[in-house]
């Protein structure tokens, strides 16, 4: 399978999400017209995920993987049957795409609720954007959404391969 970075617009902003959950490198550019999103890819050595079917010709070089807007658990499977992804699942802010840092969580004491500093035993951080991550409840049920679309399980994290 490829390791690939790609870049989207807002369009596929839920997918974009789903994948950088999944690890993958995903840049969203909001408010790109389809030629700014291939220019960009140029640039970063990117590849371009679009609803668009069109692949304008003075960017035939550059690859793009045309999905469907309509049903997101699809385009994330077509996405991770073919490509590698960066990183492990849940190790890219799904926000800004940035790689989360791991820390200690009394560093993120006043940002996190004390009754969840109380129930973690770990904490990640955005350094992009300062957001916090932790194992929250929240997390089985993205987990589940993830699975039923990958139709596989995801690795558990700490298990050795």
């Amino acid at each position: 399978m490829l390791k690939a970075r790609f870049v989207t617009d807002s369009s596929l902003e839920f997918v974009a999400r789903r994948l950088r959950l999944l690890g993958f490198d995903v840049a969203t550019v909001r408010g790109a017209r389809l030629e700014e999103l291939f220019e960009l890819a140029i640039r970063d050595g990117r590849t371009v995920l679009s609803t668009s079917r069109r692949h304008p010709r003075r960017f035939g070089a550059v690859p793009m993987v045309a999905l469907g807007a309509g049903d997101p658990a699809a385009a994330v499977r077509v996405i991770a049957d073919r490509h590698e992804p960066a990183g492990a699942p849940f190790s890219r802010c799904p926000t800004c795409n940035e790689p989360l840092q791991s820390r200690h969580v009394m560093e993120a004491r006043g940002e996190i609720p004390s009754r969840v500093l109380r129930s973690i035993r770990s904490a990640r951080y955005c350094p992009h954007c300062g957001k916090w991550y932790w194992e929250g409840t929240h997390v089985a049920r993205i987990r589940a959404w993830l699975e039923a679309a990958l139709g596989r399980p995801l690795p558990v994290p700490g298990a050795e391969d």
